[in-house]
């Protein structure tokens, strides 16, 4: 028996059977999307190297603000150093949960700032030492990341009270943001996600005029 379909019959066919063939489409797209493991940088990429140094130059920062928040009774002095901390734990702790989401390690074997090194321009005066292994190198000789204060600085600052702790803290501090605003410019330069970039844009702006404000108080001690 041959079954004989109208063309209004045939029709509907046709357009049922390309309604199945975009669902099936649509349905291996879904699947796919599901199980793609999700593209994150690499251990040895800008973005998981800003992460790494940034979050040790951030931790320094905290450290002598919360020490002079004791040392010091002006208000300004004690609001900025409180501002530092805020924000700089708070910026930590984003790059440390990066870290975490891309699966990667908080530290690494890979020389500190080495990500730096294909950055355009001239980055805080950080001038690419070479190393006795013939590497290139931003550290300073005893190996800490410029900006950073030293175990004798800290320790002088621990030390200090009233107009001498806020004199040495904003001296210290400029020099610190001056190096973190050419990281965060490096970062905001060569980093691959948008996340990284956008932050370290953030970090390059709020510094910057952080600094603006430190060496005024400073001229006015």
């Amino acid at each position: 028996m041959t079954l004989s379909l109208t063309g209004w019959q045939k029709r509907t066919l046709l357009v049922l059977a390309g309604l199945a063939v975009v669902a099936l489409f649509a349905l291996a797209f879904t699947a796919g999307r599901a199980t793609a493991t999700p593209s994150y940088p690499s251990s040895t990429s800008a973005d998981a190297g800003f992460a790494r140094d940034m979050q040790a130059h951030h931790n320094q920062a905290v450290e002598m603000s919360m020490i002079v928040r004791d040392e010091v009774d002006d208000d300004m002095l004690r609001t900025v150093a409180y501002d530092i901390v805020t924000t700089q734990q708070q910026q930590a702790g984003q790059m440390y949960a990066w870290l975490e989401e891309w699966g990667l390690s908080q530290s690494s074997s890979q020389p500190r700032m080495e990500w730096m090194s294909g950055a355009s321009g001239d980055h805080a005066g950080m001038e690419m030492a070479t190393t006795e292994a013939g590497h290139g190198s931003m550290l300073m000789p005893d190996g800490r990341m410029p900006g950073m204060a030293s175990d004798a600085q800290l320790e002088e600052l621990r030390n200090s009270t009233g107009d001498d702790a806020a004199r040495q803290f904003l001296n210290l501090m400029i020099v610190h943001h001056e190096a973190g605003v050419d990281m965060a410019e490096a970062g905001a330069e060569l980093a691959e996600t948008d996340q990284v970039r956008d932050l370290a844009s953030k970090i390059q702006v709020g510094q910057q005029a952080e600094i603006t404000l430190m060496q005024g108080m400073l001229d006015a001690l």
